[in-house]
């Protein structure tokens, strides 16, 4: 089964720069098992003790915070190629501080941690190669974590929502953009009401600033969401 994804693993930013027939040899000094999700499974719960991180290698999942009344935050979203679980393999804590839950059917590539940290007995130049993609891969997780705190810190819901659609438009380079969240996530994302984020982008709509349907967003007035970013 792993031959069939190939492609998909050598593309993920863990074997960066690792070629195909380099990269079946790492995977034979290490563990890898593929587990199939349904929509809606929870992949980990929040407090679960697990040793392995993941790599979607199709469909895609959430990593959301909730609380006892049932309020939740999300805080990313992983897709085909994305790794999850990744900033525990060296922390001296093991227990999963969030929940990741599958949008559709899912299947996930494991490797254990333990894999990951040991020297390879073949001491072949591909394990220090991956170790090396690993650090790059939590130093910018990091930065994404300060990118959510920064729209935490954002007192208004315009505010909040030019910045993430800015975001978007900087990452994307154009115009014309999809949005990855569906309408209640990216409220769950931002940390506001639905019906208050719609409102608010029904205001810009009307405003000129920006039009949209479902996913699809258009920047109409660069400037003006940039003017309400540094607010």
């Amino acid at each position: 089964m792993i031959k069939s994804y190939i492609e998909i693993i050598k593309d993920s930013p863990l074997f960066y720069g690792i070629k195909k027939e380099e990269l079946f040899y790492l995977l034979q000094c290490l563990t890898p098992k593929i587990h199939s999700f349904s929509k809606n499974e929870c992949i980990v719960n929040s407090g679960e003790s697990v040793d392995r991180f993941g790599i979607v290698l199709e469909g895609e999942a959430i990593i959301l915070k909730e609380n006892s009344e049932g309020n939740r935050v999300i805080i990313s979203v992983v897709k085909k190629g994305d790794l999850f679980g990744e900033m525990l393999v060296f922390s001296s804590r093991k227990i999963w501080p969030a929940t990741v839950r599958v949008q559709n059917t899912c299947k996930v590539l494991f490797l254990t941690n333990s894999d990951l940290i040991a020297r390879c007995g073949k001491m072949c130049p591909w394990h220090t190669a991956m170790l090396q993609n690993f650090m790059n891969v939590i130093s910018d997780k990091a930065l994404l974590l300060n990118k959510k705190v920064e729209y935490l810190s954002i007192k208004s819901i315009r505010g909040k929502i030019c910045s993430y659609l800015l975001e978007q438009y900087q990452n994307a380079k154009n115009n014309t953009i999809i949005l990855p969240l569906k309408r209640n996530e990216l409220a769950d994302f931002l940390n506001v009401s639905r019906p208050s984020m719609s409102r608010e982008m029904c205001r810009m709509r009307d405003e000129g600033i920006i039009d949209f349907h479902l996913s699809t967003f258009k920047i109409k007035d660069i400037q003006a969401l940039q003017s309400f970013c540094e607010y």
